[in-house]
Order: C-alpha cells, then sequence, then structure tokens
C-alpha cells in the first residue's frame, strides 16, 4: 500500500507546470518520503503515475534514468526485482510504439534484475532475464564483446542449475565472437565453461585437459589453479579406461603440483596400473560432485564404472589369462558381467586379448590397445604359444652362455673346456605342450664349483672325456 507522503507528493506533481521534473524530484527524495516496508509499493504508484501522464519520449527517457539510480541507491534485491518486473510491463503497455527507443534503459534494468536474482541464489529466473536483452537488433546493437559477456553469464547461470544443454547452446554462439574478445577475464570465463560443460556432459578426458590448461593461467589465483588441477585429476579418473585416458593420467602425474593434491594417492595408483581398494574408492568419492555420482543406464554410478574398468585393465598386466568367475571374484561383479565388461572393452579398442567361452577364459596379449574400436581383438594364431616358448628357451640359454663367459673371464683356468650336453629331449605343458630338441652347449671349464641348471656335476676323472649329470 502507497504511503500517505508519497500519495501527497503525486497529488502535487500532478498539479505542477513540469511534471517531468517534479518527477524526477520525487524519486530524489524517495529515501525521505518513503519507508522500508512501502517502499515497493511507492515505487510502483509512481511508475504508475508517469506513465499514466504520457511525458513522451524525451522526458520518459530521462525519467527511467534517474529511476535506475534510485535502484542501486535503496540497494535491495527483492525491491529491484519487483520493481524492475513491473517497469518492464509499463513500458510493453504504455510506450510499445516507442519501445525502441528505451532498449538501454530497459537493457540496464535487466541487468540489475539479474544480479538480483543471482545474489537470491534464482539463476534459472536470472538467465532467463538476461535472455531478453536485445543484442542484435536494427534498433541497438551490441558490440562482439557486449554479447560475449552475457551469453557467458547465461551460460554460467544456465550450468548452476544442471542445464548443461541451455549452456551449451550459448556456448555455440560464443565461439563465433570470442576470437575478436581481448578481455582475459571474460576468455577465462568462455573457457571455464567449456570444462564445465564436458564435465556435465560426462566427456571426461575433454574436461581434464580443459581444467588442466586452466591450472596454468596466470590470471587465475594460486588456489584456484590447485582447485582446477584438482579437477583435471578428478575427471581424468572418471574417464574410460584406455590408452587416451593413460596419457591423460601421465600428463597429470608428472605435474609437480599433484603431489600435493588429495587425490594424488588414487592417481599415482591409476597412473601405475595398481588395482584400487575399496576404501580409496570411497574417499576419493567423498570428493566427487552430485552429477560425477550419478548412474549410468546399468544402474552403477560413473565412478564404479570407471573403477572396474581400471582394475580390469590392472588385472590384464598381472594375468596371462584368467577365468571369468576369478576375475568376477577380482572386480567385483559376477562371471557374465565380468565377460560383458571386457568385451565391450576389447571391441572398443581400449584393451587387447580374446575370449574363449568354452573355457570361460580370457587371454590378454601384450602392448597397448591403440583406441581405435575393433582394434583390441587379438587373433589365435596356430603355433604362437610353441614359438613364445622357444624364444624364452633361447634367452635362457644366451643368458647362461653370458654367465659362463663372465666367469672365464674372472677366473681364468689352464686347460680345454668341457662341453656338457643337456639332456635328451623333454615336454613342457602350458596350456599347449611345447617340446625342445635343440642341443644346448654349455662351455664350463673343468675344476670350477658351477652348479647346473638340473644340479650339481659329478667329479670329473682326469680320463674321462665328459662328465654326466644326475
Amino acid at each position: 500500500m502507497t504511503s500517505a507522503k508519497v500519495a501527497e507528493a503525486l497529488a502535487r506533481v500532478a498539479a505542477a507546470p513540469d511534471q517531468a521534473a517534479a518527477f524526477e524530484a520525487l524519486l530524489g527524495n524517495i529515501k525521505t518520503l518513503s519507508t522500508p516496508k512501502t517502499a515497493t509499493d511507492d515505487l510502483k504508484a509512481i511508475l504508475d503515475a508517469f506513465f499514466g501522464a504520457a511525458l513522451g519520449i524525451v522526458s520518459t527517457r530521462a525519467f527511467l534514468t534517474t529511476f535506475l539510480e534510485t535502484i542501486r541507491t535503496l540497494a535491495n534485491d527483492d525491491l529491484c526485482v519487483a520493481v524492475g518486473a513491473h517497469a518492464l510491463s509499463l513500458l510493453a503497455e504504455h510506450a510499445q510504439a516507442a519501445s525502441a527507443g528505451y532498449l538501454d534503459q530497459a537493457a540496464t534494468l535487466r541487468d540489475m534484475m539479474a544480479t538480483a536474482h543471482e545474489r537470491n541464489d534464482d539463476f534459472a529466473e536470472a538467465a532467463r532475464v538476461l535472455a531478453e536483452i536485445p543484442l542484435d537488433t536494427s534498433q541497438r546493437r551490441a558490440t562482439e564483446e557486449e554479447k560475449a559477456r552475457v551469453w557467458v553469464r547465461i551460460s554460467r547461470l544456465l550450468l548452476e542449475v544442471d542445464d548443461s544443454a541451455g549452456a551449451e547452446a550459448y556456448l555455440n554462439k560464443l565461439k563465433n565472437v570470442m576470437h575478436t574478445v581481448e578481455d582475459r577475464e571474460l576468455t577465462l570465463h568462455f573457457r571455464l565453461s567449456q570444462a564445465r560443460i564436458h564435465d556435465a556432459k560426462r566427456e571426461f578426458l575433454a574436461a581434464s585437459q580443459a581444467y588442466h590448461q586452466l591450472s596454468f593461467s596466470p590470471v587465475v589465483a594460486e588456489e584456484e589453479r590447485l582447485h582446477t588441477l584438482a579437477m583435471a585429476v578428478k575427471c581424468a579418473v572418471l574417464a574410460p579406461a584406455g590408452p587416451s585416458r593413460s596419457r591423460a593420467l601421465g600428463r597429470l602425474y608428472k605435474d609437480e603440483r599433484a603431489a600435493g593434491l588429495d587425490e594424488f594417492a588414487i592417481l599415482e595408483k591409476m597412473f601405475l596400473d595398481r588395482l584400487l581398494a575399496p576404501r580409496e574408492v570411497d574417499k576419493f568419492a567423498q570428493g566427487l560432485a552430485p552429477h560425477q555420482l550419478a548412474k549410468t543406464a546399468d544402474g552403477s554410478t560413473v565412478l564404479a564404472r570407471a573403477v572396474v574398468e581400471h582394475n580390469l585393465l590392472g588385472a590384464s598386466r598381472l594375468y596371462a589369462n584368467i577365468g571369468f568367475d576369478a576375475l568376477g571374484v577380482l572386480l567385483g561383479l559376477d562371471g557374465d558381467k565380468a565377460e560383458e565388461t571386457t568385451a565391450r572393452m576389447i571391441e572398443q579398442g581400449r584393451l587387447v586379448g580374446r575370449i574363449d567361452q568354452i573355457d570361460r577364459a580370457i587371454w590378454f596379449e601384450g602392448g597397448e590397445a591403440s583406441g581405435e574400436k575393433g582394434s583390441g581383438r587379438a587373433e589365435v594364431v596356430v603355433g604362437k604359444e610353441m614359438r613364445r616358448w622357444d624364444a624364452n628357451v633361447q634367452r635362457l640359454a644366451e643368458e647362461v652362455e653370458n654367465v659362463t663367459n663372465a666367469l672365464q673371464r674372472e677366473f681364468p683356468v689352464r686347460g680345454g673346456p668341457l662341453i656338457f650336453r643337456a639332456p635328451p629331449p623333454f615336454r613342457v605343458a602350458n596350456h599347449h605342450h611345447a617340446s625342445f630338441s635343440r642341443s644346448l652347449l654349455l662351455r664350463i671349464w673343468p675344476r670350477t664349483d658351477l652348479l647346473s641348471l638340473y644340479g650339481e656335476p659329478r667329479p670329473v676323472h682326469p680320463r674321462q672325456p665328459h662328465c654326466a649329470f644326475r
């Protein structure tokens, strides 16, 4: 309800010869004529009286400028929102024909209302008010920097209410104008919005890279740099396991600042392909945002899926082959789910191996996956295990040869060498039977205390041509 003093003042204004000047003077004295409880109703009454008088474009512009200054002076967010909305409705109703002449004042009022909404944590309404600001019309043309400033602000406000789709729409507009913006702070907010949108859309590798780049910006305070670095680590941990994530983890692990973060322990284990314990995962989950703990289509969380895939990758470094059920116990899943997860990673090129569904076993192959779809499938080659066995035996023979040569140089002895011949051909069972029938020649000097692979050599008689093994 309008106060008595303001009602009396409005009656005097109506009888004044210069009503425009009288209205401006009334706004200047609003603090003395009104009270905090009635200020909103009093300002609405003044607006109704002014637009009812229809004083013309020039007078209306001057009055709106004084009105905006009065709103700033009162510094009341609720009053700003209520009176500002009433003023915009009056502009649309009574000054529609000449509304183009008040675009600057309307834009300033909407900016003030958005700030008030933002202070009241009403981010969605603040974004809606800002979106109504005309930026590219024939009557009012904004500069590229002004457009970028409004769009970046809208994008940030929409991200506060988890509207990543709306924020991305404004970010796509920004991509066309940001190359002309020289304001470093505005550019920083644009890059931060990009990282947050990638994060919200669960594009964690792209988000990690964006956060990591922001952590080097000299415009950002040191504390904020560490915060963005921690966000980069969190996103890298949540990313799908594979060669791309390994490269991201490597960049973060080599950053000297990462050692001081709370997330460094899990970063180190993931970079070194070590298995993660449940208590470590639970501790890490305490620092994640709600959207990073959201459930996926299969009912598991993003973190749980990332940990399962990481532990599967770690198991491939420890085992040459493993059964479905044993792998399920290791991953905390049932055997069929472990097989499904392995098959998906192999198909997506994030793990190299093959699945034997008859024996219910998974065979891991050495080397890194390429990350290309279908590149993780390993073909079974006939005789592959036999060739691998033969290569291992050959390397063993070469190592023994090196040891004997080293002993010969260290402890030279007179006389000629004796030649030991390995036992007859033998067979080894290791998934496939492999035979090694080549002779293994070992150069051993007589009267040495060298232990052979099969035991200690018997004493050699001076006339005996060669030595036999037990």
